[in-house]
């Protein structure tokens, strides 16, 4: 048993925030050796139940849920901070060139290392991520997260089509790739499988077909590709596929829709599109952050409240603009305000950071055990220090209540908030 005693963030199941400025987060292992939080609460109604076992003190840090991002490409760390015109030129220029190197093991494994540091060092506990079309890529990237415990879904690339040599697979092969990395690291350890094809444009029909029956037989692994990012790729999308009614369409005339099926961006859609989110449970990965950066357009919150499909935040990493769950969520927020079929949608603090943790956990299917740090969640959280930077710290001691102290972090926080992360019982950062 490990005990804490620190400020303290968790959410309700309805998604609202529940804080205790003088909290109690008690976690221990279960049988199978994976540490959950027991208790988590106010100090003064819990501690006697601990009297006896050591408490770690953390004065003036909060105790937060380690942070969950749903769309990221392993592979595109050094892209990140690249200029291009638009999508499809950043794609071509930047992407797949250096996705090329990704075929060398050892490359990959130096590449998954670094990701798997900055992830952790920004408080990512949980991450659903590409990798690229080569196999030996996704060994890398699972490997490096499996020495480090965390939970990580990813899967290799499909794209045998309207792509360059090095990256471009072949069809059949790609499909039997897919297949032994499901059954060599789906389930092992926190790892999880996610069937990925890049987008539409580039898989043939027969690719996206066998993409939809591996899904079929493997239920419980993660879907995962981009939809409706980019104008010139809607266009691009429709006529390659004509007979589909959409972009999106195209996806569930071939079994990629159903429950743990995410797709990146989801931004020019009409409400058929929502409504095709919401029957079949597929959910949408906002990434703010690369959205403003390529000029793609905005996400509709209300819209997509008012269907009522789900989503949560990512950064996308290299078309987003950084690691940092705050930027993210910053980005989020202006595109709350500009963004909107009705403009001036004011997302609160508590949603946004909510939509980075519980709810991008509940979108992803892993409700109650990541994401947040109620009784038998898995016991990832973070260490911030709400005083990190001397503005961050001039700017909380004002804070007169949960939203002006989540906010304030929001627009001023970044790495340097984040002062420890916990993953079971390991723990990265300063006095680890």
């Amino acid at each position: 048993m490990r005990v804490y005693r620190s400020a303290l963030l968790r959410f309700a199941d309805d998604g609202s925030a529940l804080y205790d400025q003088d909290g109690l987060l008690a976690v221990a292992p279960d049988a199978a050796g994976r540490e959950r939080v027991v208790a988590a609460g106010p100090w003064q109604a819990l501690s006697s139940h601990y009297a006896g076992h050591p408490v770690t003190q953390l004065p003036g840090r909060i105790i937060a849920p380690g942070f969950v991002d749903m769309h990221i490409h392993f592979p595109q760390t050094d892209v990140i901070g690249s200029p291009a015109d638009g999508l499809l030129p950043w794609l071509e220029n930047y992407t797949f060139p250096h996705e090329t190197r990704f075929a060398d093991l050892a490359y990959g494994e130096q590449v998954a290392e670094f990701f798997i540091d900055e992830l952790l060092r920004n408080g990512v506990t949980t991450a659903l991520t590409f990798a690229t079309s080569h196999p030996a890529s996704v060994d890398a990237l699972f490997a490096q997260a499996q020495r480090r415990g965390m939970r990580l879904i990813t899967g290799k690339v499909l794209q045998d089509r309207h792509s360059p040599d090095g990256v471009r697979d072949e069809t059949e092969q790609s499909l039997m790739d897919t297949e032994a990395l499901i059954r060599r690291w789906h389930g092992v350890d926190r790892l999880g499988y996610a069937i990925t094809p890049r987008f539409a444009p580039t898989s043939t029909p027969e690719q996206l077909r066998g993409a939809g029956a591996l899904a079929a037989r493997y239920p419980d692994v993660w879907i995962q590709s981009h939809v409706a990012e980019n104008r010139d790729e809607i266009r691009w999308a429709r006529e390659l596929f004509p007979a589909s009614r959409s972009y999106l369409a195209v996806y569930d005339d071939f079994g990629l829709m159903r429950e743990r099926a995410v797709y990146a961006h989801c931004i020019h859609f009409d409400d058929d599109d929502r409504a095709l989110m919401r029957d079949t449970g597929a959910v949408a990965a906002v990434s703010p952050t690369s959205n403003l950066f390529l000029g793609s357009g905005f996400f509709d919150y209300a819209s997509a409240d008012r269907v009522g499909f789900g989503y949560g935040l990512a950064s996308d990493v290299g078309g987003g603009t950084s690691f940092s769950p705050f930027h993210t969520m910053l980005a989020a927020y202006y595109v709350g305000r500009e963004g909107q079929t009705k403009p001036g949608l004011s997302l609160t603090p508590e949603q946004l950071w909510w939509q980075h943790t519980a709810g991008a956990a509940s979108a992803l299917g892993l409700g109650g055990v990541v994401g947040n740090l109620q009784p038998g969640c898995e016991a990832d959280f973070v260490v911030l220090n709400p005083a990190a930077t001397p503005l961050l710290a001039r700017k909380t001691q004002q804070a007169r209540n949960l939203a002006e102290l989540l906010f304030a972090l929001i627009v001023i926080g970044d790495d340097r908030v984040v002062e420890q992360t916990v993953i079971s019982q390991a723990k990265y950062g300063p006095g680890a």
